[in-house]
Formats: C-alpha cells, structure tokens, sequence
C-alpha cells in the first residue's frame, strides 16, 4: 500500500516527542507538509531536525504554543489557518487517588486533554467540509474503555474523546471528511520509560521485570512502540481509509477484551 499525503497540510498537536513525534514523521514520509507543536521553541526545533535526519524530503513548519489555553490556540491559528489532516495527541497524565483529585485537576484535564481538541476540530473542520476531503483524529487511549482506578480522571477525558470522535463525525457526514479515535494501550514512549525505570527503581526490579508486570493483559505481552501506532494514524490520515469514519481503532495490543 502506497500512502501518498503530498499536497496536504497536516497539524500535530504536542508532537515534539513520543506518539506525537512518531505521528509527525510518519506524515511527513508519506509526503504530508507537517506543523510540528510543542510549548517551547527549544523544543518543537529540535524535533523538527529530528525528523529531517530521518526524512530529508520532509516539508515541515514548527509551531511553539500551548495548545490547553485560549491563547496558545489562537497563537496556532494565525500561524496555520487551515489543515487538511488534523491530529488531537495533546494530553496530560498523572496517577492521582479519586478521593485526592480536586476540581481543578478535573477542569484541567478536561480542558487540556478534550478541549483543545475541540476548539481545534471546530475551527478546522467546516473549511475540510467545505472542500469535501479531511481527517480529523483523536488519540484517544485504551483507559477510555478500561478506566484506570489510579487516574479517574485521564480515563474520563479518553472516554469524553471518542465521544467527541464519533458525535462530530455524524455532524460531518457525507461531506468527504472523516472523524475517528485511535487508542493505543501502554506505549513505549520518553515518558513511559521515564515511568517504568522510576516505578522499576521504587520495587528493586528491571525495566523488562515492570513491562512484563505492566502487560500481563495485553496480547502481545509487551509494550507498543510508537512508531506502531503511528502507522495506525497515518493510515487513517489517507485516501485508503476513506470508508472509516465514527470509529474507534483500537492499537492497544489486545489488552481490551471485548469483540465489540
């Protein structure tokens, strides 16, 4: 299969590193002109020389905005005001006690990890309408579907997202632009490392000894890389998936058990 993006404007959102960063340099490989995001300039620039390292060809723009306020939208806005592929990756995460997560964690999660994605989607996807061709992802998460007791609130707003996914794809249907959410299970990241060497040194075991602990349900009885489910992404992001719309992809190792 021949993915080929040339003449499409792709935005990344948080793509300086990990699934976002894989996302970004998939596109930009299958031809896409790529806007990289991160909060600082330090950082979407040397992501954006990362993936010329592995890409020479690559078409690429970097934005510095942080994409969970008002203003950090706006700034992205200007900068791009049109997009035929729209990739919603920002997310936070944290391990919290349900009795312990306060207010404002709820409304800062909400905010960042499903409203972002909302404004964004809502600016971007009538021009796609109007045109008769976009993508628009959500990069949703297993703990949508199996919410973690440990973060209630990180599973509410994976939840909230592909409820966003599928609503604005029957807003959108019929007019050539499809909406979906993808959801990877434990991914082997920058910062999942970071995690399972920090949780490996607390318990005394090896990074290998907490991957085998962490996926004793998943079907692959590993963690995903990142470039895994980025393909998953850029597929969706292409002509080829033209008939897939309103769902919710699971690359989550099989760690979901259930058919439906």
């Amino acid at each position: 299969m021949n993915i080929d993006l040339q003449g499409k404007t792709a935005v990344v959102t948080a793509s300086t590193a990990g699934i976002g960063f894989a996302i970004a340099r998939g596109l930009a490989e299958s031809g896409a002109h790529v806007v990289v995001n991160g909060r600082t300039e330090q950082r979407v620039s040397k992501a954006i020389g990362q993936i010329r390292d592995k890409v020479p060809q690559a078409q690429l723009r970097g934005v510095a905005a942080d994409l969970g306020t008002t203003t950090g939208i706006a700034a992205l806005l200007q900068h791009v005001p049109a997009a035929d592929i729209l990739v919603n990756n920002l997310g936070i995460v944290d391990l919290k006690p349900f009795f312990e997560i306060t207010d404002e964690d709820w409304e800062r999660f909400f905010r960042v990890n499903v409203l972002s994605g909302i404004r964004l989607a809502r600016h971007y996807a009538p021009a796609m309408a109007q045109r008769g061709w976009g993508r628009v992802i959500f990069i949703s998460s297993e703990s949508g579907l199996q919410i973690p007791a440990e973060m209630v609130h990180y599973g509410m707003t994976k939840t909230a997202q592909l409820a966003v996914a599928r609503g604005l794809a029957e807003v959108v249907a019929g007019t050539g632009v499809t909406v979906n959410a993808v959801l990877p299970g434990t991914t082997r990241s920058e910062s999942v490392e970071t995690f399972v060497e920090h949780v490996g040194r607390q318990l005394g075991k090896s990074f290998a000894q907490v991957e085998k602990e962490f996926t004793s349900t998943s079907l692959l009885k590993r963690f995903a890389t990142t470039d895994e489910v980025a393909s998953m992404v850029v597929y969706l992001a292409s002509e080829q998936a033209s008939a897939t719309t309103g769902a919710s992809v699971r690359v989550d190792g099989g760690t979901v058990r259930s058919i439906a």
